[in-house]
């Protein structure tokens, strides 16, 4: 458990009232990372103050109207999710900047231009971003920053997400080396060896990430390895 003196604060204001939880700092960087974590590893006290640094508590009438319980852990989750972690300027610079990276790197690896059948290239989509007036809020999902990325976005460039079906061809001296690489960017649901000793495996993948895949298998393979698009 953190010291208390390296604890930094949570805050929450509702119903008129604040409330604060006190955490471990490396709250930030994983909340930074876009990981998912249970707050009550993280918490300095397991309990909901008024003003933690004078140690007072929120009455029993306020926490139920503002969490619907007592339960400190419930309550350290939703002042989590709603509230503000204290955090330094520069911290909170490195967040958002890192989940703007977050999404920019999801929407280029699954969404394409449905006029040329191409990714869009990730400077293309952050400038459109820009143009959008963007902003990422660090304590919200992922997902949900993605959506209204995405809904900023389509009056701007042509883009949609879409998966797309490939089918991939190796000779089986290189099957070995390709595996993980291949797997990193789906299941193989279907996959077959040739009288000659090729492997042919097919699968789905994000459609922005089939240029990518392709190159690197190219790259590791000399040139030899081939990736199909099944469903145009």
């Amino acid at each position: 458990m953190v010291n208390l003196d390296d604890a930094i604060v949570a805050r929450l204001e509702s119903h008129g009232e604040t409330f604060e939880i006190l955490l471990d700092p490396k709250v930030v960087d994983l909340i930074k990372q876009g990981k998912q974590f249970d707050i009550v590893e993280y918490m300095a006290v397991e309990d909901v103050f008024k003003n933690a640094s004078k140690g007072t508590r929120p009455s029993e009438e306020k926490m139920r109207e503002a969490f619907g319980t007592l339960d400190a852990a419930e309550a350290a989750r939703i002042i989590l999710q709603k509230g503000e972690v204290q955090m330094t300027a520069e911290q909170r610079k490195e967040m958002l900047e890192a989940k703007r990276q977050q999404v920019v790197a999801y929407i280029a690896a699954n969404a394409i231009n449905p006029q040329t059948h191409t990714p869009h290239p990730a400077v293309r989509i952050e400038l459109a971003l820009e143009e959008a007036k963007f902003h990422v809020d660090p304590f919200k999902p992922l997902d949900k920053e993605i959506e209204e990325a995405m809904k900023l976005l389509r009056p701007l460039i042509p883009i949609r997400f879409e998966r797309s079906r490939i089918a991939i061809k190796l000779k089986g001296t290189d099957y070995g080396r390709c595996y993980d690489d291949i797997t990193h960017y789906g299941i193989v649901d279907h996959e077959v060896w040739t009288p000659e000793g090729d492997w042919i495996g097919s699968m789905e993948i994000p459609a922005g990430t089939i240029t990518e895949l392709t190159e690197k298998l190219r790259h590791k393979t000399k040139g030899t390895a081939s990736v199909k698009l099944m469903n145009e």
